[in-house]
């Protein structure tokens, strides 16, 4: 089953970093999250990618293009240009980079590339995001659920607490935004039919808008609620956060360990 990765929006939020390079391409300890995403996928048994790219798409191609040298240990000889490889920790990945437009919505991005899924089921996720999920549980309850596509639904830690009062304008005490709101957000991790792609019209389709939206109308939608780590990389913190937590052995996404 292959893996869909959309890669190739601007990043706006984390303009310091992505005026150089793609958002995905940003670095939690030493390497791309774009590759800690893929690792999840790989540890899981799904090793076939399809890389949506848009914005500075060339930096990723040229990222992978690279990886068997990058990972190597070379003797290179200057006078005939010969090189030996003695050593390599090259991942077992085979990797389609697909242009999708610079400008294109999430939803065009996924229609972009529907000539190389074909008639199969995939599954699809965000460049920016890292999760422990269980790939394989959320496939398998996708199977069992006869329905068009599952989208992971998540309980993100709210980023302010929030202060409880009584009439007299007296605080009361402080909780936690996760404590006063059960509400789920997308956490971005799908298992998709491949008749999704009835539901994306144009290259101007946001997929989170309309085809979700209509899917879940029609009873087409099913939810995987996912309890454990999740977090996205939306901000300079959030990927200050994410080096911490590596940094400190506390990644809990690196399942691969």
């Amino acid at each position: 089953m292959k893996v869909v990765i959309l890669a190739g929006g601007f990043g706006t939020r984390l303009a310091e970093e992505t005026d150089i390079r793609p958002k995905p391409m940003i670095e939690i300890g030493g390497k791309p999250i774009l590759w800690h995403i893929m690792k999840q996928y790989s540890h899981f048994g799904f090793n076939e990618f399809i890389i949506c790219l848009g914005y500075k798409g060339y930096f990723i191609k040229e990222y992978f293009a690279n990886y068997f040298l990058h990972q190597s240990d070379l003797t290179i000889n200057l006078k005939d240009n010969s090189r030996e490889v003695h050593s390599s920790d090259a991942e077992n990945w085979k990797i389609t980079l697909v242009d999708t437009g610079l400008t294109a919505m999430t939803g065009g991005r996924i229609r972009s590339i529907q000539n190389y899924i074909g008639d199969e089921p995939f599954l699809l996720t965000y460049g920016d995001g890292l999760s422990d999920v269980n790939i394989l549980d959320l496939l398998e309850k996708h199977k069992k659920s006869g329905k068009k596509c599952t989208v992971t639904g998540v309980r993100p830690q709210g980023r302010f607490g929030l202060m409880k009062v009584n009439h007299n304008n007296e605080v009361l005490h402080f909780a936690e935004k996760k404590d006063e709101d059960n509400s789920l957000i997308n956490g971005g991790f799908f298992v998709c039919e491949p008749s999704i792609f009835d539901f994306i019209k144009s290259s101007e389709t946001i997929w989170e808008k309309e085809p979700l939206e209509n899917l879940a109308k029609e009873g087409s939608l099913n939810l995987y609620f996912h309890t454990g780590f999740w977090k996205p990389m939306d901000s300079l913190k959030d990927k200050m956060d994410l080096n911490e937590l590596w940094n400190t052995g506390k990644a809990d996404w690196q399942i691969w360990k």
